[in-house]
């Protein structure tokens, strides 16, 4: 038998069907299916603006997002860029210095003030002015500066009523003034005072200030 002859179709058997030619392989679906895929994913990320990012197990997993929940206007932008304020006024201090009488004030140069223990009282037969309706509260002052304080230089000056009156410094026993000392670094002062302060009033108005070279903190409001 010839070569040719081996190879020549061969008519089909009785009873089988003929033979069919041999089919070219069918191309495989599984890469088109992963570029697809790839491609849904990619257009996802693109449509919410999340990233993706693998996983130690192989899995695709959300990147953190970052959301923003304050923003900054011109105007605080402009404020950030301004020179700081000057040292004889209060750090803290509110666009007009007006504090509240419990508030603390703290100033540039590091003196810290407060007033504390309101109460009223009338001065003696002795004091200056005699026989007078008065406020007495205590003023802490508390030095964290690197330096010694006078404290011989704070100033002090009250107000009373709506109509703003000025009310009279008491100097009665254990109420003298200013004191004649100084206030070393780290340490603290209180110092008694009252300010005169009518039995039918009730808003008083302290302005303290730490030397004369401070602009006065203004503490303000209602004493029973």
């Amino acid at each position: 038998m010839s070569y040719h002859s081996m190879h020549q179709p061969q008519p089909p058997m009785p009873g089988f069907p003929p033979q069919q030619p041999p089919q070219p392989p069918k191309k495989s679906r599984s890469n088109a299916v992963i570029i697809a895929s790839a491609a849904a994913v990619i257009v996802a990320v693109v449509a919410t603006g999340v990233a993706l990012s693998a996983g130690s197990d192989g899995e695709a997993k959300a990147a953190p997002t970052v959301t923003v929940t304050k923003t900054v206007s011109a105007e605080d932008a402009l404020a950030a860029d301004e020179e700081p304020s000057d040292p004889s006024t209060p750090a803290d201090s509110a666009e007009d210095g007006v504090y509240a009488l419990t508030d603390t004030v703290t100033y540039e140069n590091d003196i810290e003030i407060s007033l504390t223990s309101f109460a009223r009282g009338v001065s003696s037969d002795y004091a200056v002015p005699e026989s007078t309706p008065y406020a007495k509260f205590t003023i802490k002052i508390v030095n964290n500066s690197d330096s010694k304080m006078d404290a011989s230089m704070l100033s002090v000056s009250c107000a009373y009523g709506d109509e703003g009156k000025e009310g009279e410094a008491i100097y009665d026993d254990g109420l003298d003034g200013s004191p004649d000392t100084s206030v070393l670094a780290g340490r603290s002062l209180s110092v008694p005072w009252a300010c005169e302060l009518p039995k039918d009033e009730t808003f008083l108005q302290v302005e303290v200030s730490p030397d004369w070279e401070s602009e006065p903190a203004i503490f303000t409001g209602e004493v029973k």
